[in-house]
């Protein structure tokens, strides 16, 4: 059979949150387990074990079961809560029967059999019908092992520990055969265990087919989510600067803050994404080259429509990326140098920021942009740039190099200019990262979930996370005088906030209804009541989607991960040339509008072959298929808000979209002057919308959870007082004595383009105040 490219499975201990284990009776066998429930995919994990030896070596085996809706196609659990080094469990159905397998990984790679002592028995209160599938085992043997490296690893039964699972929505590649291959999981965890009271006097009878003397228990295990797992510590290693986040702000501050020679630690709530930070997600048709998705520029649209999406943060309601890189692993990588209005007192920056050029020098020295991206310098698939090129010019537009001239901004346009390098995706991934892996005194930690800072008054004296293999019960320390960095980004910052007891009232609250949560959180007396999550902005966008017969859409996209054209695969593999060497947008421009209140606000277009959706009454050939989609930028006035639900989740709050009626009216202008002339190009046709809905029409029908842009900043602004903003101009949070913020939560307005140039020019401007602030380590 064809077998699909292996993928490294992730240590399962990291981006979900844990859950604490309580005992439970089955009702269907009667017996007892200690387990959870995983609330999001409703699978149910538990482990029993025999009566305690009260002399001599303790027993070696439990019995555990799974109870999966079918929808789970493979579930697998690792017995001390890493995929590394540990005995992994793992099972399906298939036919009406489990079939199982004991694995082991020595890295991060395919884990293969495990061929120790340990011994599956699936027993017979195994059960698969129509809805769901149970697995009860008895696994002999599974206390303890030794992986191919030597390393050996146990389970403390009269103590407490941690158990991991992983989930798929995916199936193997043969579910006939215990040992096939299988993608990377869908959704994973961790909960804590306190395995002294997870055994039972019944456990022979267990073995025998009965439940024995029953014993008082609830009759399913617990589903509380927590986010500190029990188990081993490990005495703590002190930084200099803790940084939260491994997205574009947290990794140009960690980098030039170890360049300072301070001692940085840098955390990671996810895993790699490209080949060089040990991503392993490689499609099959670059398999000998190591390229992952993050790397090959291509296959970007396929971001959305992968069936095995998990560089998405599951615990934020909007796209968010947990992975090395943050969004700029996995955006569209359109970069724009900052031009002057990004950065000016009307935008919201303090007078302090406005000088934006040394900084912005500094970036555009380790990464300059590109609107040829291919290496061999050719443009490719430029079908859409030329017609609307020609649309344009008969709208009095300019064609400019658009990065020559920041500053230029109203009735140009110009090739899509990006932050590849060499026909790789580059960013801060590619550059600042590994200037600072390079030094002693940089530390990079993945998979390691920060819940919240740890405070006494106004000071930061560490940051609480998920792996008490950093310090005594997941807390990292600052050395003295250190300082904590926060670049979660938009959402997840603010709910770092949230949960640090920092911000509106109504939000700590909801944390505060979180048992677990609550138990972290510093009296009521220390919360610091600040603007977070308010006056947030995306760009409102609106696609038009038209069809012209030069129009080569690519097949929309459709099958650059899975089965591009083979000439395509050649050239890209062969010199990183060609179409694979871009993502999909072609022209970019920009328009300047008067408002009817004044203010001049930007609107802004990308141009890419193919479409997300198409909605129209006309025929149309799916081939010569393109979109414009428009955005509002610098200027828009709508605000909205984000925060967090009762499970802790990161969402929008209040919608920012066409809030504010005059941004509606300039973005219906905009996209009414972009078709003004469309029939001076012979047979150019508008199809989305078409001829029976004005454009009007489309817009009031829009809906607005496809409007969001994904370009999320504000959340925690940069301002001079404490009463309408977050940080101050050092991008230190008001109110607290070492705790900043370096994200696009800080940017106080949307910059005129895709903020990501923006942003990292801000990061470089941040980590220069930080150093320069007295005080500090």
């Amino acid at each position: 059979m064809l077998r699909r490219t292996l993928l490294a499975l992730l240590p399962l201990i990291g981006t979900a949150l844990s859950q604490s284990a309580s005992n439970y009776i089955d009702p269907d066998n009667g017996f007892q387990f200690t387990g959870v429930t995983d609330a999001e995919t409703q699978v149910t994990y538990g482990v029993t074990f025999p009566p305690l030896a009260t002399s001599g070596a303790q027993s070696t085996e439990f019995i555990g079961e799974v109870v999966a809706p079918v929808a789970a196609k493979w579930v697998g659990i690792a017995l001390a809560g890493a995929m590394l080094q540990d005995l992994l469990l793992v099972a399906w159905p298939n036919a009406g029967k489990i079939v199982s397998s004991t694995r082991i990984a020595s890295d991060y790679v395919q884990p293969t059999a495990y061929t120790g002592a340990a011994t599956l028995t699936t027993l017979p209160e195994t059960t698969v019908n129509a809805t769901h599938w149970k697995w009860v085992f008895r696994c002999q043997g599974c206390t303890s092992w030794t992986s191919p490296s030597g390393s050996t690893g146990s389970i403390s039964v009269d103590g407490s520990g941690v158990l991991a699972w992983a989930y798929s929505s995916v199936g193997v590649d043969d579910p006939t055969d215990p040992e096939s291959t299988f993608q990377e999981h869908t959704s994973f965890g961790f909960f804590g265990i306190d395995y002294s009271q997870a055994h039972t006097s019944n456990y022979q009878n267990y073995l025998d087919g009965n439940p024995g003397t029953p014993t008082s228990a609830p009759s399913g295990p617990s589903s509380t989510t927590t986010t500190v797992p029990t188990g081993p510590t490990t005495p703590a290693v002190a930084y200099d600067y803790i940084v939260v986040g491994a997205g574009p702000g947290g990794i140009i501050a960690a980098d030039r803050l170890s360049e300072a020679g301070k001692k940085v630690l840098l955390l990671e709530r996810g895993g790699p994404s490209t080949k060089v930070t040990g991503g392993t997600y490689v499609p099959s048709w670059a398999g000998s080259t190591g390229l992952t998705k993050f790397d090959i520029p291509g296959v970007f649209e396929s971001m959305f429509t992968d069936s095995n999406p998990f560089w998405w943060c599951k615990d934020v309601t909007v796209f968010a990326g947990c992975l090395i890189g943050g969004g700029t692993s996995i955006n569209g990588a359109l970069y724009w140098y900052p031009n002057s209005d990004d950065f000016s007192t009307a935008a919201g920056w303090p007078s302090s920021w406005t000088n934006h050029g040394p900084y912005t020098a500094k970036l555009k020295a380790r990464l300059p942009s590109t609107d040829h991206p291919s290496a061999d310098g050719k443009r490719y698939l430029e079908q859409t740039a030329d017609l609307v090129g020609q649309l344009l010019k008969g709208q009095g537009y300019s064609n400019i190099t658009i990065n020559d001239n920041p500053d230029y901004k109203d009735h140009v346009y110009g090739y899509a200019a990006y932050d590849f390098l060499g026909g790789l995706r580059g960013g801060p991934v590619a550059t600042y990262l590994q200037t600072a892996l390079a030094r002693p005194n940089f530390t990079l930690k993945q998979y390691t979930l920060v819940t919240n800072v740890v405070r006494n008054g106004s000071t930061i004296t560490g940051v609480q996370t998920n792996d008490t293999s950093l310090g005594p019960n997941g807390i990292i320390p600052l050395t003295k005088n250190g300082r904590v960095i926060l670049a979660a980004g938009s959402l997840q910052t603010p709910r770092l906030l949230f949960q640090s007891g920092i911000g509106p009232t109504d939000q700590i609250n909801l944390v505060k209804g979180n048992t677990d949560a609550a138990s972290r959180l510093p009296p009521q007396s220390d919360w610091i009541n600040l603007p977070v999550g308010y006056n947030a902005q995306d760009n409102p966008s609106i696609n038009l989607v038209f069809t012209h017969p030069s129009i080569d859409a690519y097949d929309n996209w459709a099958d650059v991960w899975t089965n591009p054209p083979s000439a395509d695969v050649a050239q890209y593999l062969g010199s990183r040339s060609g179409i694979l060497a871009s993502a999909s947008p072609r022209l970019n421009f920009w328009r300047a509008y008067g408002g009817s209140d004044g203010v001049v606000r930007y609107a802004q277009g990308t141009v890419r072959p193919g479409a997300a959706s198409v909605n129209t009454t006309l025929p149309y050939n799916a081939s010569n298929i393109f979109t414009i989609t428009v955005y509002l930028s610098t200027g828009i006035q709508s605000r909205g808000r984000v925060g967090i639900d009762a499970s802790l989740r990161a969402k929008p709050l209040v919608n920012p979209w066409l809030v504010d009626p005059v941004d509606k009216q300039v973005l219906l202008q905009a996209l009414n002057d972009v078709v003004s002339n469309i029939k001076s190009i012979q047979n150019l046709t508008l199809i989305t919308p078409d001829v029976h809905q004005t454009i009007e029409e489309y817009v009031d029908a829009y809906d607005p959870a496809t409007m969001n842009s994904n370009h999320w900043v504000s959340t925690a602004t940069i301002g001079t007082s404490a009463s309408n903003a977050v940080v101050d101009q050092n991008t230190k949070v008001f109110n607290t004595n070492n705790l900043f913020i370096v994200d696009a939560s800080i940017i106080p307005h949307l910059p005129v383009g895709n903020p990501h140039g923006a942003l990292m020019s801000a990061a470089e401007q941040a980590a220069a105040k930080i150093l320069a602030l007295a005080g500090g380590p």
